[in-house]
């Protein structure tokens, strides 16, 4: 059997190989080249240095959007994971009708970001109608209204990993635990939370490269009014790429410098998380 796989094992990584170097390596690496040149077209590009990254730096709406994405983020990690938690704690006790409000709590993460976008929208704006505002006149709103809709959407996800995380807890260590008197907060933290590192690793890299990579729902929730100041880093990057005659190298710029932030926090994140787990 071994040899048979062996024999036949390329077979089977060409085609994924192919398709990653296709659909990613080979525009990685021409985005790279694009973002130290002025174009229009991949065909027309000319070669001007840093001059795009010194532009992008430069930009003020790009460190608001950096700002305001940092604190979108930040936000959305916290109230993401406690609640997501929380649920998944609940839904592992036995309970009546816990598979129901699984599958209620997950199927948010069904639907596409732009649809969820305009569904809150409506709602949102329908609410504050009565209030005579809209969610687009306030950044205060459309800050809220952002963090809502990605918790919405993202909790069911993540109470699922949560869920198969708390299974994995041997119920001995609780009884144990009890006998020798803990009480639930003493399981949680001493228990409970150590042996859920592993889910939490996954959980918190999962909200935070999330938060900082919104863009679908952003666009059909605020399009970054008023006036830019619910702008995330992914349509501000946008916005300057299609937006902005002759910036398209300067938007190519952002997109690299995005990349390179989201993979310096997500390392910073996975380093800080991974050296809390428990060591089997």
């Amino acid at each position: 059997m071994e040899r048979t796989l062996k024999r036949y094992f390329p077979f089977f990584i060409i085609p994924t190989l192919a398709a990653f170097i296709i659909g990613f390596i080979a525009p990685f690496i021409m985005g790279l080249w694009l973002s130290f040149t002025k174009f229009t077209t991949v065909n027309d590009a000319t070669f001007v240095g840093f001059k795009n990254y010194v532009n992008a730096v430069a930009d003020p709406t790009l460190l608001h959007a950096l700002g305001f994405t940092a604190l979108f983020a930040l936000v959305s990690l916290i109230l993401i994971n406690v609640i997501s938690f929380a649920l998944a704690t609940l839904l592992t006790k036995k309970l009546k009708g816990t598979n129901i409000f699984r599958t209620i709590f997950f199927m948010p993460n069904l639907i596409g970001g732009i649809v969820l976008g305009y569904i809150w929208l409506l709602i949102f704006n329908g609410i504050l109608a009565q209030f005579n505002t809209a969610l687009n006149l306030n950044s205060r709103y459309g800050f809220w209204g952002l963090i809502i809709l990605v918790c919405w959407q993202q909790i069911g996800y993540m109470m699922i990993i949560y869920i198969a995380g708390l299974q994995t807890i041997p119920a001995d260590l609780n009884e144990a635990a009890a006998i020798d008197g803990a009480n639930g907060r003493q399981k949680l933290f001493r228990i409970t939370l150590p042996m859920m590192m592993p889910s939490i690793t996954i959980c918190t890299f999962l909200s935070v490269t999330n938060g900082f990579k919104l863009f679908d729902q952003n666009l059909a929730l605020t399009n970054g009014e008023p006036g830019k100041a619910t702008e995330l880093l992914a349509l501000n990057i946008y916005n300057t790429f299609y937006s902005r005659t002759g910036f398209e190298g300067v938007g190519q710029a952002k997109a690299v410098l995005f990349f390179i932030l989201v993979v310096i926090i997500g390392l910073i994140q996975l380093r800080i998380t991974r050296s809390k787990e428990v060591q089997a």
